[in-house]
């Protein structure tokens, strides 16, 4: 039994550290204490350094720290793409009290990121999930924790595809650069909001110096992007997981890459009980992120599907505080 994994989900109390400690020193078990039960080498240091007490006060405080991950567009931001002051005051709040707060978007990493600096999210406790799960990055550590990948020859397929359907698809180099085979009004309005520059090349493998994590298909036709789509799934139904992020934008991403995996992912990297998580999602990409919190809140202004799946929908939309609302009532419990 790995002790912290147990403790913090609750299933034995503090003292059985000691009845595993007696057990590690009359084994000859190769691995440290520390790696016997399972401890982080900041418990360690409080354990060697200070005491039991100390050591048992710190991890009580780690097993009640809770993780919340929302959704920007639609859900913390405004439709201005602002946060509202009381949002923000509630986030800073959560942290203060050592929570921790993850950023889910579709956005690429170097967006995000952009977007948790103007935040003032650049923090230690501070996480982004990008590319709708495919990527998952330590804001505090400064370093990717995990990433998933297409493959090329399915990438240069879809390409294949989306020409025959005269729809804009775009995908992204290692250094978030968009790319794409025409200059489209599309690709400029996009990189002009996410604040990315972008790539016309002839064939969209010579722009890849690494698999990508996504490709993206824009389409202002409601009819058309679903036809689109209707192909794409008979061609890629093993290959590919599709979603729409927006009404005009097709996700397409590997298999098993979504925002709810992210959130097992990232809470098993930190080891955090699922139960201690809490989510903020309102539109169809946000399903598996709602589906895989302990808490999965939607905003009153979100998708009408998505609702049926909400263990909370809020009073307030996304230009009233609604992710305030979730923060106060599910993370920190100071709701009024």
């Amino acid at each position: 039994m790995i002790f912290r994994k147990a403790f913090m989900l609750g299933q034995v109390d503090f003292d059985t550290i000691f009845d595993l400690t007696d057990e590690w020193s009359s084994s000859d078990d190769p691995r440290t204490l520390r790696e016997y039960l399972g401890l982080t080498p900041e418990e360690e240091d409080i354990w060697i350094t200070e005491s039991d007490e100390a050591l048992e006060d710190f991890m009580m405080k780690e097993r009640s720290r809770k993780v919340f991950f929302t959704d920007l567009d639609g859900t913390l931001l405004t439709d201005e793409k602002k946060i509202k002051p009381d949002t923000k005051q509630a986030i800073h709040e959560a942290l203060r009290m050592g929570h921790l707060v993850v950023l889910a978007s579709g956005r690429t990493l170097s967006s995000t990121l952009r977007q948790a600096k103007k935040l003032d999210l650049i923090h230690p406790g501070c996480y982004l999930i990008c590319y709708n799960g495919a990527l998952i990055y330590d804001i505090g550590a400064e370093k990717t924790l995990y990433t998933s990948s297409l493959s090329m020859d399915l990438v240069l397929e879809a390409f294949r595809t989306a020409e025959q359907f005269n729809v804009h698809i775009q995908t992204y180099a290692h250094d978030d650069t968009i790319l794409a085979l025409h200059e489209t009004p599309i690709i400029e309005a996009y990189c002009s909001v996410q604040g990315l520059s972008w790539k016309i090349v002839d064939d969209i493998s010579s722009g890849l110096t690494t698999p990508p994590p996504k490709m993206l298909a824009i389409e202002n036709d409601p009819e058309k992007l679903e036809a689109f789509r209707v192909i794409m799934e008979e061609k890629f139904h093993d290959k590919l997981d599709m979603f729409q992020s927006q009404s005009n934008y097709l996700e397409l991403v590997s298999p098993g890459t979504n925002k709810g995996n992210a959130v097992r992912k990232l809470c098993d990297i930190l080891q955090i009980p699922i139960e201690n998580s809490v989510s903020a999602g309102d539109a169809e990409n946000d399903l598996t992120l709602i589906q895989a919190a302990h808490i999965g809140a939607v905003m009153v202004n979100g998708s009408p599907v998505l609702k049926e799946y909400a263990d909370y929908i809020t009073e307030n939309d996304n230009n009233h505080d609604g992710v305030a609302e979730i923060i106060h009532r599910f993370v920190t419990g100071t709701a009024k």
